[in-house]
């Protein structure tokens, strides 16, 4: 039987270049585990070992080798929490239709290469989603975006993850923006001069410059946060200390959710609570308290804002797969996976024939997590 997808590929990528896109930023930012030789389900998950901080002890001298200290391995998992698929049905009547006009193939890559686009802008959806409700910390004023005058904000956001023990000068570490915030830094008189941005890519090209050890990108899935409805919330804790994660609260009344940032009382350190407040407590990212706090100390929670985000590549991750199918394969015709062009993601091309009809399926199954809130900060807008 002929191979239906090889003679129209050349179309689909043609047509995957020219199709209006959205900017994509924490993709190309991101860990990608992408096995194109593994099919996964919906539910399957993917596992990662990680180390804990070691533990020192006193050098003493002895004839006899020390046991050594015990270490525990976590084991983590990612859940491939979406099977999606974007559906294509053709009649016999549709072809000849097209054919007529402008030409089935034509038509034909612009609509794989528009599923291509759908599916892409779920998964960097759902990175911003992990990552903003994961960050450890935050800087900045909720409704006032960053970069209005200068880039300082930048160096805000870096400190916190070099507090955290972020590694360093890698080239692995990005700040993700709004295009609102990305126009305020590309309309920076001192990085539109060459003299002080040390090149002319921006002035000339519009190319975000890597900034204090920052790979700066933008995405068009950078929103808002809406804050839970909490208010009037004490610290229920008389022994609080520094690397707590785990915030006792009572007095109040409403929702603290995951994402809202919050401040205690005679401190202006922002936290991001990774774990909406249930049974009386709520949890903040790592690496937790950066002082201790007092016992009722009021817990403010800040407004909504937009969730610009640092974060580390091994921090954020995105597993890739292609959906399961049965044993010995299903009733697909033929099938071929393809490559995005602009985020460089692939999926999988199915087509699938019935009674003088045609269907064509764009499909991928993923996941995505934040491994370590520690190498995540938040730059508020």
């Amino acid at each position: 039987m002929a191979n239906v997808l090889t003679d129209l590929a050349a179309d689909i990528y043609k047509a995957a270049d020219v199709v209006g896109r959205e900017l994509v930023g924490f993709i190309p930012a991101s860990t990608i585990n992408a096995d194109g030789s593994e099919r996964a389900a919906k539910g399957d998950v993917v596992r990662a070992s990680f180390t804990r901080e070691a533990t020192a002890v006193d050098v003493s001298e002895s004839m006899t080798i020390p046991e050594g200290t015990d270490q525990t391995v976590d084991n983590k998992t990612l859940t491939i929490s979406n099977a999606r698929a974007v559906q294509i049905p053709y009649t016999g009547e549709d072809v000849l239709h097209l054919n007529n006009g402008i030409g089935f193939e034509t038509v034909y890559g612009d609509q794989i290469a528009q599923a291509m686009r759908t599916l892409t802008n779920e998964m960097e959806q759902d990175l911003w989603e992990e990552a903003y409700t994961n960050s450890s910390r935050a800087f900045g004023t909720a409704g006032t975006t960053p970069f209005g005058s200068n880039f300082s904000e930048i160096a805000e956001v870096r400190q916190i993850l070099v507090d955290n023990g972020m590694p360093q000068n890698d080239g692995q570490v990005s700040l993700v923006l709004n295009t609102l915030a990305g126009t305020n830094l590309r309309q920076l008189a001192q990085l539109q001069q060459a003299n002080t941005a040390g090149g002319t890519d921006l002035l000339r090209q519009g190319v975000l410059l890597d900034l204090q050890g920052l790979g700066i990108r933008e995405s068009a899935q950078v929103g808002i946060h809406t804050k839970g409805t909490g208010t009037s919330y004490l610290l229920n804790d008389a022994s609080s200390a520094i690397g707590d994660t785990t915030i006792d609260a009572d007095g109040g009344s409403g929702t603290i959710i995951a994402g809202d940032i919050v401040t205690f009382a005679g401190t202006s350190t922002k936290y991001v609570v990774n774990t909406a407040l249930s049974g009386g407590s709520f949890v903040i990212g790592g690496t937790g308290l950066v002082a201790a706090e007092a016992d009722d100390d009021a817990i403010t929670v800040g407004n909504n804002y937009t969730a610009n985000i640092a974060f580390h590549r091994r921090a954020l991750e995105l597993a890739v797969r292609a959906p399961a199918v049965p044993e010995g394969g299903d009733m697909a015709d033929d099938a071929m996976t393809v490559q995005d062009p602009v985020s460089g993601l692939v999926f999988e091309v199915r087509v699938y024939k019935g009674y003088r009809k045609t269907m064509i399926e764009v499909a991928a199954s993923w996941g995505v997590k934040a491994w370590k809130s520690d190498f995540i900060a938040t730059l508020v807008g």
